[in-house]
């Protein structure tokens, strides 16, 4: 099936070539899991190397998230074969980065460096501000930051934030959310703003209680603030 598949990767059309990345991906949402690959990536390696620069950005989504299935069970070797890609290809590098969003949300070294932020930030935040204080299950959080450079360089960044949740038990679960990935000149600023909306999912469930709220610039927390979730 793989050796088919191997085929499918060169056709001329999209969604047959999308079939190749999704038909042989370990953890597929909706149906069952590849024990073999999620073991062992290789046999697949031959059918992601012919989509790495794929034209279309649905045989890319795919491919992507085929990647980040790996990162689960075999980070490493997820590393190991993307440290290999030239991303020069904004084709591949557009894989890369969302290939790499789970290990990059844990604040992996190695992957923050494949995207070339695997520095320690030199920038202050400022003018962090949550509001409103207190809010209820379906209204919107409103949440803004100043990143200023501290460096006499131009540096990758890539800012995220982390909420963490209050869980039934009364614990909390922190879930890092992605904002932006840019490059910030020597000495400049830049206003960083979002509006996520505190419903809840099948995958969450809110509870009431003080949520913390973090600010992650290349994988560290450089400010923090928090607010009352009300039921």
């Amino acid at each position: 099936a793989l050796g088919i598949m191997q085929g499918w990767s060169q056709d001329e059309n999209e969604h047959v070539r999308r079939l190749a990345s999704e038909g042989s991906r370990p953890r597929l949402p909706w149906s069952f899991r590849i024990e073999p690959l999620m073991a062992d990536p290789a046999p697949v390696l031959s059918i992601l190397d012919n989509l790495k620069a794929d034209s279309s950005l649905y045989v890319r989504k795919s491919v992507a998230n085929h990647l980040n299935d790996i990162t689960k069970d075999n980070p490493g070797w997820v590393l190991d074969y993307l440290e290999g890609w030239s991303l020069d290809n904004p084709h591949t590098a557009w894989i890369a980065r969302h290939a790499l969003r789970s290990l990059i949300k844990k604040g992996d070294r190695r992957a923050l460096s494949i995207m070339g932020a695997g520095h320690k930030a030199d920038v202050r935040v400022d003018q962090l501000i949550v509001t409103p204080q207190e809010i209820r299950l379906g209204d919107t959080l409103s949440l803004a930051f100043r990143v200023t450079s501290t460096s006499q360089q131009s540096q990758r960044l890539i800012i995220d934030y982390a909420i963490h949740y209050v869980k039934k038990s009364g614990g909390t679960s922190a879930k890092v959310f992605k904002l932006k990935t840019l490059e910030l000149g020597a000495g400049e600023s830049v206003l960083v703003t979002r509006k996520p909306q505190m419903r809840n999912f099948t995958t969450r469930v809110h509870y009431a209680g003080t949520h913390e709220l973090d600010v992650l610039i290349n994988g560290e927390c450089l400010a923090k603030s928090s607010f009352d979730l009300l039921l």
